[in-house]
């Protein structure tokens, strides 16, 4: 007997748990879903890759099926909005093996004609991300007067892409006899006062701390030049070729010039990001999944909730502008119990970018080569340390003692010669 058998599931939803191989549920599964099953609302929080799926889909298939009745027409009984396509279709993907309800998705960057027929029967479950949602309300295809259940996954990462005001606008179409369970990886300001307007009364369950990676992470940075990021990039992954590698850059076009790069070294790359339709994405990380091709290149589009198998190495060729994406992209290894390395590249302009990653995870990630860039305060040209900025004359790069990023103690000495004028943080994408 297993402990998801101790909390009085349904007899169908115990069935499909025990085929989809889960026997002991993980923390945020095992505190969330009894309150869930009371009705309370719920406030979770947890890094991706801790279940949190599950944690909300069992109580709400659970809650649905204890409720009974069918849907009204261009009507969704429960609501689960997820900030991107591939989150969304992943949610769908696992709603659909714990049951046979009529469970829907509306995402963009598809046709709107088929998911509008979709719904006009009404489905019991509606997976969609805010903008969508909102274009298929506004041509009426769908109402949620009568949703009662709502489900707010990767909330933080919501507000990151600017869907607050959508959010509002959503639980605004909404009765407040609703239950509502709201999923986040960090507790930023504006999502304290969300969750206060959104839920009511509701439980928190903190099962990691913000900011924390999975224990069987190992990270470390390389400083180096921004013009020699891709030669060592091709260097070190040369090393397990027949491993997949998930790479993020921080633009649309880095990503897709950084895979044009690999290609010509021989690798089986693919870039995903927004500019790419959805079949691209789908067929891209279908592929990657499948093993057919071994480097993904993404932007931040796909560094939350993609439940990718065996990825052992992400890279951060660039790093991200918000801090706590870093968590979310390195969370795309040693998922499941299982091990995987972190490696990110630091060029000067990225040194604060770099500080505050260090301060959210509190920590300092373990150098690999090369020294803490310095601040300068002229314009006159630099050349970057010998071995292309990776400190090959010290073991384990710079200054004696293990130096560490982000100018903290134990970094780059006095002595080091200046760098160039940090250039201006591109836009993320």
């Amino acid at each position: 007997m297993s402990d998801f058998d101790m909390m009085n599931l349904p007899d169908s939803v115990s069935a499909r748990v025990a085929e989809m191989g889960l026997t002991q549920p993980t923390p945020i599964q095992a505190q969330a879903i009894p309150h869930a099953m009371n009705g309370r609302d719920v406030m979770g929080l947890a890094q991706t890759g801790t279940g949190k799926t599950a944690a909300f889909g069992i109580p709400l298939i659970s809650r649905l099926i204890e409720e009974g009745g069918r849907a009204a027409p261009k009507t969704a009984r429960g609501l689960v909005l997820a900030p991107t396509r591939e989150l969304a279709g992943q949610i769908a993907q696992v709603l659909r093996a714990l049951t046979d309800m009529k469970v829907q998705i509306v995402v963009g960057g598809v046709s709107i004609n088929p998911q509008i027929q979709r719904l006009s029967k009404g489905v019991d479950i509606l997976v969609a991300t805010p903008g969508r949602l909102l274009d298929l309300v506004d041509r009426r295809a769908v109402r949620l007067d009568q949703t009662g259940f709502l489900v707010l996954d990767e909330a933080d990462q919501m507000l990151d892409l600017g869907f607050v005001h959508d959010l509002r606008k959503i639980a605004a179409m909404m009765g407040d006899d609703r239950q509502t369970m709201l999923f986040s990886a960090t507790m930023p300001k504006q999502m304290a006062e969300i969750a206060g307007s959104y839920l009511d009364n509701p439980i928190r369950i903190e099962v990691s701390p913000p900011g924390k990676a999975a224990d069987k992470v190992t990270q470390e940075v390389h400083f180096i030049a921004k013009a020699e990021k891709t030669a060592l990039l091709i260097e070190l992954m040369d090393k397990h070729r027949e491993e997949r590698a998930l790479v993020f850059t921080r633009t649309k076009h880095g990503a897709d010039r950084l895979t044009k790069a690999l290609e010509k070294a021989k690798y089986a790359a693919v870039a995903i990001h927004g500019n790419k339709r959805q079949g691209q994405r789908d067929r891209a990380l279908a592929a990657f999944k499948a093993s057919e091709i071994k480097v993904l290149v993404a932007t931040d589009v796909a560094a939350r909730g993609l439940d990718i198998p065996d990825v052992k190495h992400v890279y951060n060729f660039d790093l991200p502008n918000v801090p706590e994406a870093y968590v979310h992209r390195i969370g795309r290894t040693a998922r499941a119990g299982k091990d995987g390395a972190a490696i990110a590249f630091c060029a000067p302009d990225e040194m604060d970018l770099l500080k505050d990653i260090q301060k959210v995870m509190k920590i300092r990630i373990p150098v690999a080569s090369g020294r803490a860039w310095e601040p300068s305060d002229d314009t006159t040209p630099k050349k970057p340390p010998q071995g292309r900025g990776r400190g090959r004359g010290r073991p384990g790069g710079g200054r004696p003692g293990g130096g560490g990023g982000g100018g903290a103690p134990g970094g780059a000495k006095p002595g080091n010669r200046r760098r160039r004028k940090p250039a201006p943080k591109g836009p993320q994408s």
